[in-house]
């Protein structure tokens, strides 16, 4: 299905049973609302209504130009227009990668909406920001930015010799990756997308305040973009009820290496929140 909201149509993928407990899903880079696909049966299978969406960027319809459309305050404007229109007011909100930044600036600036929060891989922005600022590890993890927030250089590396690059930097996803390289090689896409980085301003980060709602914070301890650090330092920027739940062995492709256990997770603390 399509949505159109905020002068701009998103690609959704519904699914469960309609009239239940609606759960938004939002994806990050490099890949779409197919990341959720593993996951989505068993919130379905529990009652639960899920709308997994292409944000702004991956939606063909949703591409608007310049950097300055893909900062933080427009996607999280997106995010709340979606639980506006999908689920009257207020969802379960389940973010990965950049849809996890989004999801906990989400729940920090417009709690109303988000009836509980699952993030996943990526911490709470304050906490990525000052690991960022004072952590060798977490610095030389994020070395990347500085290609991906270069014009036209991060296009040419992630897209040439049909696209290499950016199947290597989806390596871990398994017999998936061509469902997420595939639609960021078509015409606009990478620029669109990348867009999310180039529009990443520090501060922004910094500023991003704590979390009351009910939240669990997913990550595995392989991860290569984010460390130990971060992803610890997130329990001081909840003041709701917080469960961390570290995944031994898993990188940050986590929907796609453990989708029942990340799905149990969701289901917990939805069922918890409620």
């Amino acid at each position: 299905m399509r949505i159109e909201v905020r002068g701009l149509t998103f690609e959704v993928t519904e699914g469960g049973p309609p009239g239940g407990p609606v759960v938004i899903l939002l994806h990050g880079f490099p890949t779409n609302r197919q990341l959720w696909a593993g996951v989505t049966p068993f919130l379905n299978a529990a009652g639960l209504r899920t709308y997994a969406i292409d944000q702004r960027g991956y939606s063909p319809g949703a591409r608007p130009s310049g950097v300055d459309a893909y900062r933080a305050e427009e996607c999280v404007l997106d995010a709340v227009a979606f639980v506006d229109e999908l689920a009257g007011g207020r969802a379960d909100v389940v973010g990965h990668d950049f849809g996890s930044l989004v999801s906990w600036q989400l729940a920090a600036s417009h709690p109303e909406r988000v009836r509980s929060l699952t993030a996943v891989s990526v911490p709470h922005p304050a906490a990525f920001a000052h690991a960022l600022s004072t952590d060798p590890d977490q610095q030389r993890r994020s070395s990347y930015f500085e290609l991906f927030r270069t014009v036209g250089k991060a296009e040419h590396v992630l897209s040439r010799d049909g696209g290499a690059g950016l199947r290597k930097v989806l390596d871990g996803v398994g017999s998936r990756i061509e469902v997420y390289a595939a639609p960021l090689l078509e015409p606009g896409a990478l620029t669109a997308t990348l867009n999310w980085y180039r529009a990443m301003v520090f501060k922004d980060l910094v500023k991003v305040g704590p979390v009351t709602r009910p939240t669990t914070y997913v990550w595995g301890d392989r991860d290569v973009a984010v460390g130990a650090l971060a992803a610890a330092a997130t329990a001081d920027h909840v003041t709701g009820d917080y469960r961390f739940l570290p995944l031994p062995g898993v990188d940050h492709w986590v929907t796609d290496a453990q989708p029942e256990v990340l799905a149990q997770a969701i289901l917990a603390r939805i069922a918890e929140a409620s």
